[in-house]
């Protein structure tokens, strides 16, 4: 069985925390991140000039972030299908940080 490798060829910002995305494959989808910007990784993109700086590594096709923050982009080409999960995701690295600020 194989499976697709998606590869984003541009992207612009379309609002706060919101970038419109182009693909290979002539999809283009408009991605709101807002829900997914918690946790150690992806919370430092809340600011939004840390979010606007966001930019295309060529070698491996995908968005990323100064801070070493990127998404799949398989995950991103089929982003309704993992949006919820991504969001339930972002809520325990949310929990997890409070938590760790708390006990530290």
């Amino acid at each position: 069985m194989t499976h697709p490798v998606h590869k984003v060829t541009s992207f612009e910002i379309a609002g706060p925390y919101r970038l419109r995305v182009e693909f290979a494959d002539g999809l283009s989808r408009t991605i709101d991140f807002r829900p997914v910007l918690e946790g150690e990784l992806y919370g430092p993109l809340r600011d939004p000039r840390v979010f606007n700086a966001v930019s295309l590594d060529p070698e491996v096709h995908t968005l990323v972030w100064p801070n070493g923050a990127d998404f799949d982009p398989a995950t991103l080409h089929d982003w309704s299908e993992h949006e919820a999960a991504m969001a339930a995701l972002a809520k325990r690295w949310a929990i997890s940080a409070d938590s760790g600020k708390r006990a530290g």
